[in-house]
């Protein structure tokens, strides 16, 4: 049996000191939950992770954002409703819209919350089943030219975990069809759809680019024995979520990946 290595050893990748300089705000609302693990995965992929607090009036010098998963709010309203409002987030959709644009990540709530905020169309409703789902899920990347996608391959399948119960994502066919044409779908659920998302569609992007928001977790698989298929001992897929981090990097650093 292959032995995993202590938590605190596992080393997902060589970081690369040149990555260093780059500076990943990691944004914190009441409820969010995957804040930590948003920031290591920031880390290991060998960038800075910056703490930001929804009621920040300022992104700082932060080079991209990163909105993780949880409940905001409890989701008392509707799943990303009320973080929509929140003073931190009029910044991050001013800059997202920017000349600059600024590079955005929304994973689960945070999804939920860019969909409310308009800076990614469509909705998110309640999984067709009506239940939680907490499962390992295979996508397909259908877009590599996002700023979070640059280092996987259209067609290459990944695995990470996903976790929802909100996470059926909806659009009128016009929409949807503007998605397809465009390019703009950027992750597809492969063998299973968890949740009754329209044409199988876990994750997209908005025109240009760099805001992508997906329902499954990226940032619980970027480390050796504890992503996916840790359960073997083997490793596998257990970093394949490490690419949305290194991608944003080597896209802001800029240069030989």
């Amino acid at each position: 049996m292959t032995e995993l290595p202590l938590i605190g050893e596992a080393v997902a990748v060589a970081a690369e000191p040149r990555l260093a300089g780059a500076r990943i705000g990691v944004v914190t609302f009441p409820g969010t939950l995957d804040d930590r693990d948003a920031a290591r995965a920031v880390r290991l992929a060998g960038g800075t992770a910056v703490p930001l607090w929804h009621a920040d009036t300022t992104l700082g010098d932060v080079d991209a954002v990163v909105i993780p998963g949880g409940f905001s709010y409890g989701d008392y309203l509707r799943a990303g409703a009320i973080a929509r409002f929140a003073p931190l987030m009029s910044k991050i959709i001013d800059a997202a819209n920017s000349d600059a644009k600024l590079p955005v990540l929304g994973i689960c709530n945070g999804f939920q919350i860019l969909t409310e905020s308009h800076l990614l169309p469509g909705s998110m409703i309640k999984n067709d089943h009506l239940k939680f789902m907490c499962r390992d899920q295979v996508l397909r990347v259908e877009n590599s030219n996002t700023a979070w996608t640059l280092d996987y391959e259209a067609g290459q399948e990944i695995t990470v975990p996903l976790k929802n119960q909100d996470g059926q994502y909806i659009a009128d066919e016009k929409v949807l069809d503007g998605l397809e044409a465009e390019g703009r779908v950027v992750f597809r659920y492969v063998g299973f759809n968890p949740n009754g998302s329209r044409r199988d569609i876990a994750g997209i992007s908005n025109a240009a680019g760099n805001v992508v928001g997906l329902m499954p977790h990226p940032e619980h698989a970027v480390e050796v024995g504890f992503g996916p298929q840790s359960l073997d001992g083997i490793g596998g897929s257990d970093t394949d979520g490490l690419g949305f981090f290194t991608s944003v990097l080597n896209k802001i650093v800029g240069g030989a990946k």
